[in-house]
């Protein structure tokens, strides 16, 4: 039974957490809520990491709203600079760095943290991800001209900062042990448009190879790569992925896979405990982009004053941020076999994913070709 006496507690303090808050306070006003967060609480875009550099924009200028000025805009109770440390789900009382807190229901937007490739060498330590305000902070401090940037990782976060790094002067090498760009989201002629376009503006590709270590080299960074090849770099960007953070979770007894599972009123194997965003998983899927976030938010809203709605999910693109060639994408299930057709131009290319009997079942648009996004995204929908 819920208890509306006692305060709605958010952990975390990303997009999902805040318009978590803001949706909620479309609903109602007067319900207090906290948001615990390990690191200041300012409202910020993340996709905005990973192309903001050629703008020249320093991470306070990516802030786009302090804080405090969310928190009261809200009315929300921030405990910011503060770990969620375990929940007693019996007593509903968060334990945190800065004490105990009750909560009639539990929201937890914890998001994700980077995967980290096992590297040798005296500078592993040094290889840089950039997840949040701070790590773009340090990325700008440690960025020089002296040798190229080498990333880690072809995927979405890889080609993203490829191109901002590249516009913004940096030379730039990309290393990945898959065949092409963009694996996981788009098939092979598409990611080789966007490689190509890419080269075109300096950047290098090392495609089905893997970095086995990183030595420090007379104030620069060597890599040592699979096939014995040796890369110097000013810097080293990790950007293979994301792993959901679900240790508050499973340590709390909750149901974790992937992520933290969550079911279409997006409840936890608690129903006072709800779960979104880069952490959690719907029905086996993890969904971490902007779209599937901002519906989850809005179903938890309901839920949170007493309507049980269930979230649906429309077809949602995925937008690869590369100017140089922009990408989006509707990946197909992955449980199907993919049968592509491709139709291209002289800058772009239009992949359609079709079932046997001929259905849309998923799409890859680069260059001019995004401009056929909105007819595709009908199609989808009047599809499945």
């Amino acid at each position: 039974m819920t208890d509306a006496r006692l305060p709605v507690v958010i952990v975390g303090s990303g997009l999902a957490a805040w318009t978590v808050a803001r949706e909620l306070r479309k609903l109602d006003k007067t319900r207090e809520l906290r948001i615990v967060t390990r690191n200041a609480g300012h409202y910020y875009s993340k996709p905005m990491l990973s192309n903001a550099l050629a703008a020249g924009k320093s991470a306070a200028q990516l802030v786009n709203t302090p804080a405090a000025q969310m928190a009261q805009q809200t009315a929300v109770r921030l405990h910011a600079h503060t770990t969620a440390l375990s929940i007693d789900r019996d007593r509903r009382v968060v334990h945190t760095s800065d004490g105990a807190i009750e909560y009639g229901q539990l929201v937890l937007a914890t998001g994700a943290e980077p995967l980290r490739v096992a590297l040798d060498g005296d500078a592993a330590g040094d290889v840089l991800s950039v997840n949040d305000l701070d790590d773009y902070a340090l990325f700008r401090e440690r960025l020089a001209h002296a040798a190229p940037v080498v990333i880690l990782g072809a995927g979405l976060i890889g080609c993203e900062f490829a191109n901002d790094l590249a516009q913004a002067g940096h030379a730039v090498e990309i290393v990945d042990p898959g065949p092409q760009v963009l694996g996981r989201l788009v098939p092979e002629p598409a990611a080789a448009l966007l490689q190509r376009s890419l080269e075109r503006i300096g950047v290098r590709f090392h495609l089905k190879k893997s970095a086995l270590s990183v030595e420090r080299d007379r104030g620069q960074l060597r890599l040592r790569l699979s096939d014995d090849r040796r890369l110097n770099a000013s810097l080293v960007l990790s950007a293979i992925g994301l792993r959901p953070r679900t240790d508050l979770a499973r340590n709390a007894g909750l149901d974790t896979d992937r992520g933290i599972r969550v079911d279409a009123s997006l409840r936890t194997s608690d129903q006072q405990i709800f779960a979104l965003g880069d952490g959690a998983e719907y029905e086996g899927v993890v969904l971490p982009y902007v779209m599937p976030i901002m519906h989850a938010a809005r179903t938890i809203a309901a839920q949170l004053v007493g309507s049980n709605v269930h979230v649906r999910f429309p077809p949602m693109p995925v937008v690869v941020k590369t100017p140089v060639a922009p990408v989006v994408a509707v990946p197909p299930p992955a449980t199907l076999e993919p049968r592509w057709q491709h139709t291209t131009s002289e800058s772009g290319i239009e992949s359609r994913c079709l079932s046997a009997d001929g259905r849309l079942l998923g799409f890859a648009l680069v260059g001019d070709a995004i401009a056929r996004k909105s007819g595709l995204l009908a199609a989808l929908g009047e599809s499945r």
